[in-house]
């Protein structure tokens, strides 16, 4: 990027500051509607993680957002004044303490900031030629960009650096951090001594694990101490669905600002196998969340290879819950969107399937969508028009007009195509009008 003067620029008037200052006052009154500032902080998130792969994991990527989103809109309140006051919003000072909590080092946060500002100036390059200003005014609009780019990043990176070390040597005094590093070694597939792990995290390895996590609704930052608020009470939450859950023995994780990992032990193996059963989970602790609360859960397993696998399946589970409508369940299962999550890994292929298989089921419409229900609970209840009636509540002739209906619409049996029709029907449950083409 070059900001220096052109040849030939001493021959031309420089802008009067006023010129400078309506161009950027214009800028910010379009640049903070919703939609538009959006945008902007995806672009530079998705910069940053390209260069930090890190950071991908969906807490920390969500703890980026927010603290980019908080300096954004501090930015831009006062990049059109004269003075450049920068405070540093609270979003920005919990993404380093979850940066110090992850154990990661000090230059991975630096590298943050430097790398966002070069995506920051970059982007500011790009709008200030789109809106085609005239050389000097581009000249002297970047000079004023640069400067304040510099001034922020300083500034972030002074403060941080405080909040960072803080954090750290909060954590390594504390046995939080020897259980934070144990738990991601097993994560990642270390090899470690069982016995050691288990002692160092107060939680034995060799029983059957159910792994769920927990997560709030919106990533907190404001107001000063939220954050903490925020752990405790998901580590509340967590403790009620452990005895929920018929354990007294519980391991929880903090993953992020407003998000905790947790493992519920035991060692009845019938139980293990009761809780395995779809639905039964979300079942036994429903009643013990609320929002802002959310929880996803894996499937009952033993030992280090299911401590490990249940975990996974927690977080897919999760990745299904926050794909679905908004207003949907607190608590998700994994076996009850296993089937959603598989078919929903690639979404053009998921929308693919449910077009090809449903047909004219997939319009829009309240007349499908009814369709789509009963042919849901048809399928469902093995294709019994009685039992489909006292599932939806309607007499069984209307089970059998509607199912004649729908074959019609379909152009062939019902019994020709059950297990794609019943995939595709189980993605529209769990997505909504997002898997619907």
């Amino acid at each position: 990027m070059t900001v220096g003067p052109s040849p030939g620029a001493a021959a031309r008037p420089s802008p009067a500051p006023d010129e400078v200052r309506d161009w950027l006052a214009e800028y910010v009154y379009e640049t903070a509607r919703a939609e538009v500032l959006e945008r902007i902080v995806t672009r530079l998130d998705d910069v940053i993680i390209a260069r930090i792969p890190e950071l991908a994991d969906r807490d920390m990527r969500r703890d980026l957002a927010a603290s980019t989103r908080a300096h954004a809109r501090i930015v831009l309140s006062r990049l059109a004044s004269d003075t450049f006051e920068f405070s540093l919003p609270e979003e920005a000072h919990a993404f380093a303490r979850s940066v110090a909590r992850r154990g990661f080092e000090l230059r991975l946060l630096l590298r943050v900031y430097h790398v966002g500002m070069e995506a920051v100036l970059d982007y500011m390059t790009e709008v200030v030629e789109q809106r085609r200003a005239t050389p000097e005014l581009e000249r002297m609009v970047l000079l004023r960009l640069f400067e304040r780019a510099t001034k922020w990043i300083s500034t972030s990176v002074e403060l941080l650096t405080d909040t960072y070390m803080e954090e750290r040597e909060q954590v390594l005094r504390a046995a939080f951090n020897r259980r934070a590093e144990t738990v991601r070694a097993l994560l990642d597939g270390e090899h470690v001594d069982v016995d050691q792990a288990s002692v160092r995290l107060g939680y034995r390895l060799s029983q059957r694990h159910l792994a769920f996590v927990l997560w709030t609704d919106e990533p907190t930052g404001e107001p000063a101490g939220a954050e903490a608020e925020a752990t405790g009470l998901l580590d509340r939450v967590a403790a009620r669905l452990a005895a929920a859950l018929g354990s007294a023995r519980l391991l929880t994780v903090p993953s992020g600002a407003s998000a905790m990992w947790a493992w519920a032990g035991s060692d009845d193996g019938e139980h293990g196998a009761e809780l395995a059963v779809p639905g039964e989970a979300e079942r036994l602790t429903a009643a013990q969340v609320d929002a802002p609360v959310r929880v996803a859960f894996g499937v009952p397993a033993a030992g280090i290879a299911g401590f490990r696998r249940s975990h996974r399946e927690a977080v897919a589970a999760r990745q299904v819950a926050e794909r679905a409508p908004a207003g949907g369940r607190r608590v998700t299962g994994y076996r009850t969107v296993e089937i959603a999550y598989l078919a929903g890994a690639d979404e053009a292929a998921m929308r693919g399937l449910v077009e090809r298989e449903l047909g004219a089921l997939a319009a829009r419409d309240g007349n499908a969508a009814r369709l789509r229900e009963t042919l849901h609970a048809y399928l469902r209840s093995q294709r019994s028009p009685e039992a489909t009636a006292k599932v939806l509540g309607v007499h069984k002739n209307t089970v059998r007009y509607r199912v004649q209906r729908i074959e019609q619409l379909l152009g062939y049996p019902i019994e020709e195509r059950g297990l794609p029709l019943e995939i595709a029907l189980v993605c529209v449950a769990v997505y909504g009008a997002d898997a619907l083409p």
